[in-house]
């Protein structure tokens, strides 16, 4: 196959499936836990209150992220005025930017063949295609640092013009407004720079000699004013002589302790140093078992200062090194490296996928993937107690129907890569699109009403009826997302539980005609240790119980009150 079989026809077609496989399922479900709903929250209250400065979840402002994602979902929500679109948008458009980046690149560095390939790797690559069909941050981050990597790359082995090398800072500017890391593309020119210590030819003029300074001042504004735009009015507004402490609260554990303090000091996810060895073993699939034969291409490149290789791989090895000196580590943290190891391979995958080995390793991966899908779905169909009890239990699921989608799913899977058996790299790209496809439009709709509070909140409504004045305690962002009826009256979110529970109650007590739904759990702060009240509901591995005034709530509320006036 040559570059001039792939004709624009084909291109179309191929970017369509892409879309295809990423845009499934849209629209057909909600905000799932545990991230999901808070952003969609958080942006939410933002088109409603107005305010887009000051973040805010329930009554209370959030400081644990910048506020670039939110403010894209909360933009895309007042455009199409539909959140179950508006929430997803944003991890969309990033996943067609990095896949744009990625063939762009290929294709002027190698060829069209070499950039189609490229792209057909990193989309069924399992954490890219998960992440991309989540409303995350890190596939914002992700389109954000992949842009700014291509702009650099541009401007280095491809002898572009110096607004790249702009437009690659300011992009990183964004990033940083998405996330604290957004400064990841930066990498590459320490990167460059071991690289040329090694004695790779890399465009040096572009990095040195007459008017570097000034162009160094450049990049740094380029990268410093879109955060300077951001937090010049958040600033003002937070330490004026009219001040709001919770405001000034908010900037200190943004720009402190949830950006420096969490990588210098992390106090949860903890893992080792190693864990994102195990990542790229298991979530890079089947991207990972490339690298049995990308090892050795590597080094044979190194051998031959190849740069359009060894810039981009340099700069993904230092990205994993700067995640892996963190004590707090999560899978998707380096996902922006993935778009540059795949930089890195692009010119080795089509003769890899030639290679006999290679041809039968991929092609058990993807018989493998869809016969467990079957397997899976039959011992759930037929009964089999434990496995099935099992899985019901722990996602609340009412209905076999499930199990039915998943078969027909890996059945088509396992009969694409039976029929494509000859053309490996074409039949696990069939299979793994089958199987996106598959779990977009089947299986994510039959999990929403389990998987969101939807449900849950629906049931709320209709047994305290929709103009009923009722309040939350213990709640989690999904169930203020999804309440109907009557705005719910809130006691706080990260506020002390015990003080939260006391107020609620003594709410309660004041009319009869009032309600609380309330995470059942948190009643043992209440001091009556004898308060008794019935399961409404499960939902998010919780008991919820639905409230009204009486005997058990005026004990409580009259011991806190004796208790509080001793």
């Amino acid at each position: 196959m040559t570059t001039r079989e792939i004709t624009s026809q084909q291109l179309l077609f191929f970017f369509c499936v892409c879309l295809l496989v990423l845009a499934a399922g849209f629209g057909l479900r909600d905000p799932w836990p545990a991230d999901e709903p808070r952003f969609a929250l958080a942006a939410k209250q933002m088109v409603e209150s107005g305010n887009w400065w000051f973040t805010q979840r329930g009554n209370e402002l959030y400081s644990d992220k910048p506020p670039m994602f939110i403010w894209m979902q909360a933009l895309l929500l007042r455009i199409t005025h539909t959140p179950r679109l508006s929430f997803l948008l944003p991890s969309l458009l990033a996943a067609l930017l990095t896949l744009y980046c990625v063939f762009d690149l290929t294709r002027r560095l190698h060829s069209t063949r070499h950039a189609v390939v490229a792209v057909a790797t990193l989309l069924i690559t399992a954490q890219f295609t998960y992440q991309m069909k989540r409303a995350q941050i890190d596939p914002v981050l992700l389109g954000f640092t992949t842009f700014s990597a291509y702009a650099f790359l541009r401007y280095l082995l491809l002898q572009g013009k110096p607004h790249w090398l702009y437009v690659g800072w300011f992009f990183a500017g964004l990033g940083i407004m998405t996330k604290g890391v957004g400064f990841l593309p930066l990498l590459l020119f320490p990167a460059l720079w071991v690289l040329r210590k090694c004695q790779f030819q890399i465009a040096p003029h572009h990095v040195a000699g007459k008017g570097s300074i000034k162009r160094a001042l450049l990049c740094w504004l380029c990268l410093l004013l879109p955060i300077f735009l951001w937090l010049t009015p958040v600033l003002v507004q937070a330490y004026s002589s009219n001040g709001d402490p919770l405001k000034q609260a908010y900037v200190q554990d943004l720009l402190l302790r949830q950006t420096a303090s969490r990588l210098v000091n992390a106090w949860h996810h903890q893992k080792p140093f190693y864990y994102f060895a195990e990542v790229i073993a298991v979530a890079w699939l089947p991207f990972s078992l490339a690298l049995f034969w990308l090892v050795p291409a590597w080094r044979d490149a190194y051998k031959q200062r190849d740069a359009t290789v060894w810039l981009p791989l340099t700069a993904a090895v230092l990205v994993l090194l700067f995640f892996s000196l963190s004590t707090g580590k999560r899978d998707m943290y380096i996902l922006p490296a993935l778009p540059l190891f795949v930089l890195a391979a692009a010119p080795y995958l089509p003769s890899i996928l030639s290679k006999p080995r290679a041809h039968r390793l991929i092609l058990w991966f993807a018989l493998l993937l869809s016969a467990s899908m079957i397997v899976a779905s039959l011992l759930a169909i037929t009964g089999e107690p434990s496995f099935e009890s099992r899985l019901m239990t722990e996602r609340g699921l009412e209905s076999d129907a499930i199990w039915y989608a998943l078969f027909a799913i890996g059945g088509v899977a396992f009969a694409l890569t039976v029929l494509l058996r000859r053309r490996a790299g074409l039949s696990v790209f069939a299979a793994l699109c089958c199987i996106w496809v598959g779990l977009g439009l089947l299986v994510m709709p039959m999990l929403n009403d389990v998987s969101s509070a939807r449900a849950l909140m629906h049931r709320v409504v209709q047994q305290t009826g929709a103009h009923a004045s009722w309040a939350m305690l213990g709640w989690r962002e999904q169930h203020l997302l999804q309440a109907q009826g009557e705005p719910p009256v809130l006691f706080g979110f990260k506020r002390n539980a015990r003080e939260q529970t006391l107020e609620a109650m003594r709410w309660l007590q004041a009319s009869p005609s009032r309600w609380l739904f309330a995470d059942r759990s948190w009643l043992k702060h209440c001091p009556n240790r004898d308060f008794i009240a019935p399961v409404f509901a499960v939902g998010s591995r919780r008991e919820w119980v639905l409230l009204q005034t009486s005997e058990s709530v005026r004990q409580c509320v009259e011991t806190s009150t004796a208790s509080t006036s001793k």
